[in-house]
């Protein structure tokens, strides 16, 4: 489409997908291979910009064009619903019931854009099936067709890389490695899903990976590590002990011996050694999670959920976390017993209790963390973290 724009806009769901959202557009979430951003890169072959809450569009740019198509960011793409998109003409709004899907703009009404001023726009209704994200338990729990549709696209007519004799591979059809990826001495099962291995990723001896799998650019896992789909691991993402079910995003580690299971975790957290998290209740109940859109622990439905953690995160070695618990950004946790399912941003401590994590404190722990990537944490991410600290004060009644 010539002179056109492509806006992933954020809609509600931003406040129930918090803590993971306040620090991304809810379409630079990753669920299967990719982030939802790139998926529609894909489909569309063109940049997306955002528009999303005024503190982050310094880092996340609202760019507009002639024409201007906007898209909810947490709707995954199919082919299908592109080819709609892709039909809108000026003035018309794609929807279901009430879920807006994507509408044609003109660039003056792009920055007060939502569901309550489109009475001028003609609606058409969308009638196939939409995979869209809402609360962060829906990462993990459709992340095996999350990955299943990316696999199908990324390596639709193309060869996987040579996979090493000395691996034990279980229906090897559904195994990829892309040319610098590297794997010796690992079983993989790709019985119940597809394995993906990224550039430059490595998986180490003795490891036992069982699909849905999907493992991005630079990433690693240790060795004799047990890994159960459906789990996706971000770039630059380091592993090691059981994992079952979970979406890790990029930069962060669980590099040591520990179980992570039906769990969300953020960018830049850091999971010291042995760290445990309960996925199941000893009642065998749904679990509860603490909702900041509702300000109060709504129920997910769902048997087993275990961590979610915002960005920038850590824990310290033998670190227990119970069923169903949400950590905050920039959160420090530590020390024996288990902490509260509910752990505020930039919170110091654990179960025997907690202290304000100061500002300046999360700064320097930043510009480490990053410069170790060879990165730089720079005045746009410190004013984020900064408006972040200001909104989450609230919860931080020690």
């Amino acid at each position: 489409m010539t002179n056109t724009s492509f806006i992933l806009f954020d809609d509600q769901t931003r406040e129930d997908l918090l803590p993971l959202t306040f620090t991304r557009p809810v379409a630079d979430i990753r669920i299967g291979i990719m982030t939802i951003r790139e998926k529609w890169q894909h489909f569309l072959t063109a940049a997306c910009s955002s528009l999303t809450v005024d503190y982050l569009r310094a880092k996340f740019p609202v760019v507009t064009a002639e024409n201007n198509i906007l898209i909810n960011g947490s709707i995954v793409p199919d082919s299908v619903l592109v080819q709609q998109i892709k039909a809108l003409l000026p003035g018309e709004l794609l929807a279901q019931g009430a879920l807006l899907i994507a509408a044609n703009v003109a660039a003056g009404k792009i920055n007060d854009f939502d569901m309550s001023n489109v009475g001028s726009l003609c609606v058409k209704e969308y009638g196939s099936e939409i995979l869209q994200i809402r609360y962060p338990w829906d990462i993990f729990r459709l992340n095996g067709e999350a990955i299943q549709r990316d696999f199908d696209l990324l390596t639709h007519g193309r060869k996987s890389a040579a996979i090493s004799k000395t691996n034990n591979i279980i229906k090897s059809e559904n195994v990829f490695l892309e040319e610098s990826a590297r794997a010796e001495y690992v079983t993989i099962n790709a019985t119940a899903g597809p394995v993906y291995i990224g550039q430059d990723a490595e998986i180490m001896e003795g490891s036992v990976i069982r699909g849905p799998f999907a493992m991005c650019e630079h990433s690693a896992v240790k060795m004799a590590a047990k890994i159960y789909g459906p789990t996706s691991l971000g770039p630059h993402v380091k592993v090691g002990g059981e994992i079952n079910n979970s979406v890790i995003f990029g930069y962060s580690n669980k590099a040591h011996d520990g179980f992570l299971g039906n769990a969300v975790i953020g960018e830049w957290c850091n999971l010291g050694a042995d760290t445990n998290n309960s996925n199941l209740k000893n009642n065998y109940a749904e679990v509860k999670v603490w909702s900041y859109a509702k300000e109060r622990f709504v129920n997910t439905g769902l048997q087993f959920c275990g961590l979610i953690m915002g960005d920038h995160s850590k824990c310290g070695i033998n670190t227990m976390f119970n069923t169903g618990t949400v950590v905050g950004v920039s959160a420090n946790i530590f020390g024996a017993g288990f902490p509260r399912n509910f752990v505020p941003s930039f919170s110091w401590g654990g179960a025997l209790g907690y202290e304000v994590f100061s500002l300046n404190k999360a700064y320097e722990v930043a510009t480490r963390v990053f410069g170790r990537r060879e990165l730089e944490f720079g005045a746009i991410d410190k004013e984020i973290l900064k408006v972040i600290f200001e909104k989450t004060a609230k919860y931080r009644n020690f």
